[in-house]
């Protein structure tokens, strides 16, 4: 049961006579009624309040749920000694002595002051004195999608206030009649929308209709053991609204902190074991530069310069004897970004122009929103890519990555792509690119302006755990076991 379930479940049984015992002692609803009905005669008399048309009977087909024998329901008009919506204010100009609150500053925990407004002294000079607040009086919002229906209770007044016209007022007679009535709204707030006027894009409620709601009306006596009730255990539902997120947090990190874990796992060398027939990291690390050596002679890559040996210090984690730290740059035959100006673009055309938000979970994604540019302008700004080429985000959102597949597109510069050679699997690569260390590596080698960036240097020199091909290929093949898994539990 969720946090607002069990208190909704706690509000119902308050609202239905089930919190508490009836004492017959304490009088009748029908008793507590009436009494309310000769405080307002009395009042409409020493003329403070204004005398109001009558409300038709209650239909039993209104009556929603059964109470207790000694209660009575009434309507919310005949519970308060007033209810009326607040005035639309002339606003001031500047800050005055005159203070209005909207919706905004009415919250469930009390008034936020903060939100404050102000109006001139000619509208609050011309306002009656009824509509200025009081202590106890209890404030409904009335107007647009997500906050219509919250509710919330004056408990002091640092100063006199206005509500605007988006405020609905309840002046019932004492506190503990204002917190029942509080508690009540609290529980009928899905209710309370359900009853507003209006479209999708903006909702209102009615006060000629909202005088009409049906209030389960309690003796005195007993409407304050219910309200005693309650709030004793409020603290019991923070503490479990509390503990409540905690858990929710947990279930839903849990499968993506999981993931990274396996992913950790899997580039150290603990995901399966390791087998001396499938050779070592380094008799494939002299392979593929026998490789690259070869595609050198043959004029297909242009020859680098050396990077320096990977420092013990650069070494993020231990590896598996029969494994070898290398750089990026030693096993990819190229490695550039996109381009770095804007390429002149054609609606007609059929080549597009993507950056790093178009790589999504391993795929090129062609979006609504992406440029096209024509044959002359692919021409003139086409990469070396190929079917071994990985292209990552490194500027903004860093590290959405795709495999290429042929696609009709040129690179901005927030995406940089490199290829890779004989003896590494893709998809080894990919997950590399997948793990929190890789993540923290982004983060740690990325300029600190605005936009985060990842120079292509820092993508050179990125650490790999290089194990043999063989283990790379059981390795990936374990991951596609137990990643679905994963997902599933998301």
């Amino acid at each position: 049961m969720t946090p607002q379930e069990l208190k909704s479940s706690i509000l119902q049984l308050a609202i239905q006579g089930k919190l508490v015992e009836q004492r017959p002692e304490e009088g009748t609803g029908e008793e507590l009624y009436w009494q309310i009905q000769a405080e307002k005669q009395r009042l409409i008399q020493a003329g403070k309040i204004k005398k109001e048309k009558p409300l038709p009977e209650i239909a039993e087909d209104e009556v929603p749920f059964e109470i207790p024998e000694s209660w009575k329901w009434v309507r919310i008009r005949d519970y308060c000694i007033e209810v009326f919506s607040g005035k639309a204010p002339v606003y001031a100009k500047q800050e005055t002595e005159y203070r209005v609150i909207g919706q905004a500053a009415n919250q469930q925990k009390g008034l936020d002051l903060s939100q404050v407004k102000y109006t001139t002294e000619t509208f609050w000079n011309d306002m009656d004195s009824r509509y200025f607040l009081k202590k106890d009086d209890v404030l409904l919002n009335t107007l647009g999608n997500g906050t219509l229906g919250r509710s919330g209770i004056v408990t002091n007044l640092q100063y006199p206030l206005l509500t605007d016209g988006h405020l609905f007022v309840f002046r019932p007679d004492g506190e503990i009649q204002s917190k029942y009535l509080y508690y009540y709204f609290q529980l009928r707030r899905e209710e309370i929308e359900k009853t507003a006027n209006g479209t999708t894009n903006q909702v209102f409620l009615s006060l000629a209709k909202t005088v009409h709601w049906l209030v389960p009306l309690p003796p005195l006596a007993e409407q304050k053991r219910i309200v005693a009730k309650i709030e004793e255990l409020l603290p019991y539902l923070e503490r479990y609204e509390k503990a409540w997120n905690r858990l929710e947090g947990f279930n839903r990190r849990f499968p993506a902190d999981m993931q990274k874990s396996i992913l950790q796992m899997a580039i150290q060398g603990k995901l399966v074991e390791q087998r001396p027939e499938e050779g070592t990291g380094e008799e494939l690390y002299r392979q593929i530069q026998a490789e690259k050596q070869a595609l050198i002679k043959a004029g297909k890559i242009k020859k680098e310069k050396p990077l320096p040996e990977i420092a013990e210090d650069e070494v993020p984690f231990e590896i598996p004897e029969g494994w070898k730290w290398v750089r990026l740059q030693n096993v990819i035959s190229i490695l550039g970004d996109g381009i770095h100006g804007t390429p002149t673009f054609d609606d007609n055309g059929i080549y597009y122009f993507i950056n790093g938000n178009n790589l999504v979970k391993g795929s090129i994604v062609i979006k609504a929103d992406t440029k096209k540019v024509s044959e002359s302008e692919f021409i003139k700004h086409m990469k070396p890519l190929d079917s071994n080429t990985i292209l990552i985000s490194i500027n903004g959102t860093i590290g959405n990555y795709a495999f290429y597949n042929d696609e009709p597109v040129i690179l901005g510069k927030s995406a940089c792509y490199f290829s890779i050679l004989g003896g590494i699997d893709k998809k080894y690569m990919h997950l590399l690119i997948n793990t929190k260390f890789f993540s923290d590596y982004a983060v740690k080698e990325a300029t600190q302006t605005t936009i985060k960036n990842v120079s292509l240097k820092a993508m050179r020199m990125l650490p790999v755990p290089l194990p043999p091909l063989a283990e790379q290929k059981r390795i990936v093949a374990r991951l596609e076991e137990i990643l679905p898994l994963c997902e599933r539990l998301k």
